[in-house]
């Protein structure tokens, strides 16, 4: 009788210990797959202004070449944030925090930006989870102390032409981009759209963490990868 109730006790052991590894490895499947929101598409120049830019209908008339030249600023309309990939729980998911509080300035003479920066508030990212958010401002990037990360044109982006309303032109950035309290330099890609009352600019820049002093998360899990971007779409408006 007690040879059988051991036999028993051991077989309800070994199936509550398949379930219970069952359910670790499902849980966050269905959970990523099925119950969480998708993460947000990369910031695009195909994202619709946050005001009425597109310049087709305002009648302004603005041509290739017309009133680029000057100083501008980062207006409403903005973003910027990062966007990493996490290993959650055995599941390989894409994070994604951003911000509307990006400031800057710009400098345009002729078809060239020769002085430009800009400024993101990291402490206003924000995600779609509010424990990674607190992780993110706490243990990763400290913003108490390194509160901004910045970006400064070393070099002029030649964009070869100033576009027409509506129209989009490419070029390759390279400045100095600070996050953490550390500098490196970088270099990327960007595009560029001309609005009836401005133009829009957006990139996303190849981010190590290692090179920032910033040790990727590795607990409860979570893993995030050692490398990530930190995209932006700034919208300039007349200084």
């Amino acid at each position: 009788m007690a040879g059988s109730i051991r036999r028993h006790w051991k077989r309800w052991l070994i199936a509550g210990v398949a379930t219970v590894a069952v359910l670790c490895t499902a849980g966050p499947y269905i959970y990523i797959n099925y119950v969480q929101d998708k993460p947000p598409a990369a910031l695009s120049l195909d994202d619709p202004p946050g005001s009425d830019s597109s310049g087709s209908s305002s009648g302004s008339g603005k041509q290739a070449g017309e009133d680029v030249e000057g100083a501008w600023r980062v207006g409403s309309g903005s973003q910027a944030g990062y966007r990493v990939d996490e290993v959650l729980f055995g599941q390989n998911v894409t994070a994604v925090g951003r911000t509307e509080k990006v400031t800057g300035e710009l400098e345009i003479e002729g078809n060239r930006a020769v002085s430009g920066s800009f400024t993101v508030d990291l402490a206003s990212v924000k995600s779609d989870s509010d424990q990674r958010d607190g992780q993110f401002r706490g243990r990763v990037m400290n913003t108490e102390r390194y509160p901004e990360a910045t970006f400064e044109l070393t070099e002029p982006v030649d964009f070869g032409s100033a576009p027409a309303v509506g129209e989009q032109v490419s070029a390759k950035a390279t400045g100095k981009l600070t996050v953490h309290g550390e500098t490196n330099s970088v270099s990327f890609e960007l595009d560029a759209q001309r609005t009836a009352d401005g133009f829009r600019v957006n990139g996303s820049i190849p981010v190590t963490f290692a090179d920032y002093g910033v040790d990727a998360p590795n607990f409860g899990g979570i893993a995030v990868e050692d490398e990530g971007n930190i995209e932006f779409l700034l919208a300039f408006d007349r200084a």
